[in-house]
């Protein structure tokens, strides 16, 4: 388990659930050693007395089910696509009814705001599936002048990865889903009897799907049972070796994929470029948010990965060159697969990093030697969840 997991599991507080919305899916496993953490207002497992890598290696030789907080949010109305266009640095309009695509938030100085999933649910109606952050407030006050609106549909998200997870959605599906649905296409299939929104994207790096389930009555959709839903997915993958999975398993492959956490990884004081985004920025684009700061901003990655051959890095622990601290790890973990520690820095200045030889502060608190290497750590074209890559480590 990653030093950053296993401190997340013992220094816990008790809390009200009053102001945060409990999932419903919770009930279908927590136990007396579930321990829950909070973003966007909602409790999710981090851990759930689990074996943590027992659960990663089921992860990457089977499937995981993980029930997640990203929270949707519906956007629709005549003015949608051009609402869109004025909030993500990144083109809207050619996007097609069942796609999804990473859209990123920026502030009006080029800050990175928000990071998502934005998906086309149909002509005027968009779902953005954010992280961390408030989405809601920012969308309200930059709505002004655009006939649009934001609503909560009360959407859970339910991850389905790992190499078997086409099987179980085939099998969930009455073997509609099959290989044809491509890594980010999306739409609407009979999931065991329910109507659900399917897409082929996940948080691990392996290959995946989610499922998005409504809480309310939408333009769109009907509730979802989601008891039901959730034991319906258990079902289809029993034959081939599901597994239910928390945080704790998915944080360390989700590293080693360079999958990076909004407002952990990076926030609103790094620009995209600065956060090793600058590829899913079309900063030509007219009129959105942030554009003007983003066209002179310097374009230099300040968030890469490191290695720790001897220790795993401490979760905001310092990296040093000589005696100079330069940046500090905001995620780490040791790496079943590669079998050494690795993190994520983020350097306080750009500069020639990659490929220095630097030293970090471990969870003992010790100094060890390090070194600075781009994001991901393996897989850097991303051919697993593509579905290109199906060799089993």
């Amino acid at each position: 388990m990653s030093s950053s997991i296993h401190a997340d599991t013992a220094n816990t507080v008790r809390i009200s659930s009053r102001r945060y919305e409990m999932s419903p899916f919770h009930d279908c496993y927590a136990n007396p050693e579930t321990v829950l953490g909070v973003v966007a207002e909602r409790f999710y497992g981090v851990f759930n007395g689990e074996d943590a890598v027992a659960t990663y290696w089921n992860l990457r030789r089977k499937v995981v089910l993980y029930d997640v907080p990203e929270k949707p949010w519906q956007i629709e109305g005549p003015d949608a696509a051009a609402f869109m266009d004025r909030i993500f640095a990144r083109d809207i309009a050619s996007v097609k009814e069942g796609r999804g695509l990473y859209a990123i938030a920026c502030t009006h100085d080029g800050g990175t705001f928000m990071d998502g999933i934005l998906f086309k649910m149909a002509e005027g109606v968009f779902w953005y599936v954010q992280p961390d952050g408030h989405f809601l407030p920012w969308t309200m006050a930059l709505s002004e002048g655009y006939d649009v609106r934001i609503s909560d549909p009360k959407g859970r998200v339910l991850q389905i990865q790992g190499p078997n997870s086409l099987q179980v959605m085939r099998d969930l599906s009455g073997g509609v889903i099959d290989e044809s649905l491509k890594y980010f296409q999306s739409g609407y299939y009979d999931i065991a009897g329910q109507r659900l929104y399917v897409s082929r994207t996940g948080w691990t790096g392996e290959l995946g799907y989610e499922i998005y389930s409504v809480g309310v009555e939408t333009s769109i959709d009907k509730p979802t049972d989601h008891h039901k839903l959730f034991h319906d997915v258990m079902e289809a993958g029993k034959p081939y070796g599901i597994l239910y999975g928390s945080m704790a398993s998915m944080e360390l492959r989700r590293i080693e994929a360079g999958i990076l956490d909004n407002l952990t990884d990076f926030d609103h004081t790094m620009t995209p470029f600065a956060a090793g985004l600058g590829p899913f920025i079309h900063v030509d684009k007219e009129a959105y948010v942030g554009r003007a700061a983003l066209q002179s901003a310097d374009r230099r990655v300040r968030l890469v990965g490191l290695v720790c051959k001897t220790a795993t890095p401490a979760y905001r622990g310092k990296v040093m060159d000589g005696q100079r601290q330069v940046g500090h790890v905001t995620a780490a973990a040791w790496s079943p697969t590669l079998d050494t520690g690795i993190g994520y820095v983020r350097f306080d200045a750009p500069g020639d990093w990659v490929g220095r030889t630097l030293s970090v502060e471990t969870g003992k608190g010790l100094m060890e030697p390090c070194e600075i290497t781009s994001l991901p750590f393996y897989d850097k074209e991303k051919k697993i969840p593509r579905g290109l890559d199906k060799t089993i480590p």
